[in-house]
């Protein structure tokens, strides 16, 4: 059985792990409130970035663009979006567990047939650390991403489509749901799927100048960039989510450890006093 002061280092110890669990949760709380508003205040602007596409590219449109039209696969991009700081419960773990099974069932591992672009430390360091074929990275985003903090990297996937370097774009991150709730989804950004730019809308009456090839030549790129940063958003709330369920579990399990660890040290020191009162009575019994 561990010694008195063993027990009571490891109860001190616990308690500690637990104010910085609880703190981290509080912490994670008030960034995920700020996250959900940022990803719900760019939906807006997505549904009318589509609304544009639809009323030029839609069914009845002749649009021929790069971006709309499929081709032949000869190497496929995978976006994906992790965090750079661990502590956020199975959120990395499930995305990069998606997109080496996707990597590995489509390619068999070969690298010269897809390439890699990374948001995100974490996944950076999993992916180069078992020899994946990663072609740009993008690590140290603040809490609170803007667009101009990843334009780079999204300029970087539209532009290797738009050269032929990539035939095709997946993305993968985490969608995020409830508090409870994340998916881990896989979207295809390039080429733009015909399903995306099917529909109805109040802009199909409207008439376009220079003309709608000139227009989807500007709009379809920034379209695919938003996508991504959308995506993104939508990540980070995700990434708190999971990063709040964790501290909370973690801090609920040190609770529990801190009770048992009470108990045992109880139990401990009753055995020792008890003791300590046998031998004090035997050893007056014996001088009687």
């Amino acid at each position: 059985m561990a010694s008195l002061r063993e027990i009571k280092g490891r109860i001190t110890s616990t308690k500690k792990t637990s104010q910085i669990t609880k703190a981290m949760h509080m912490v994670s709380n008030s960034k995920l409130r700020r996250a959900e508003e940022n990803a719900k205040a760019f939906y807006p602007y997505m549904d009318k970035m589509q609304e544009a596409i639809i009323a030029i590219g839609g069914n009845n449109s002749d649009a021929t663009h790069p971006m709309l039209q499929k081709r032949p696969v000869k190497k496929t991009g995978y976006l994906v979006i992790t965090c750079d700081k661990g502590l956020a419960g199975p959120y990395n773990a499930n995305i990069l567990k998606n997109v080496t099974n996707a990597i590995k069932e489509r390619h068999n591992n070969d690298h010269n047939a897809y390439g890699i672009l990374v948001i995100g430390r974490v996944g950076r360091d999993f992916l180069k650390s078992r020899g994946y074929n990663v072609e740009g990275e993008v690590v140290g985003l603040p809490e609170q991403p803007s667009f101009k903090s990843i334009k780079e990297i999204t300029q970087k996937a539209v532009s290797k489509f738009e050269t032929g370097h990539y035939d095709e774009i997946f993305m993968h991150f985490s969608h995020f749901v409830s508090v409870l709730e994340q998916q881990v989804q896989e979207r295809k950004i390039l080429p733009i799927s015909k399903d995306d730019v099917t529909g109805e809308t109040t802009l199909s009456n409207y008439e376009f100048e220079p003309d709608k090839d000139a227009i989807l030549e500007v709009i379809l790129p920034q379209y695919a960039e938003s996508l991504i940063y959308g995506a993104l958003l939508d990540g980070k709330a995700s990434e708190h989510a999971s990063r709040m369920t964790a501290m909370k579990n973690a801090t609920d399990n040190a609770k529990e450890l801190i009770d048992d660890l009470s108990l045992q040290y109880n139990r401990a020191r009753q055995a020792a006093i008890t003791q300590q009162i046998t031998e004090i009575v035997g050893g007056a019994a014996a001088l009687e």
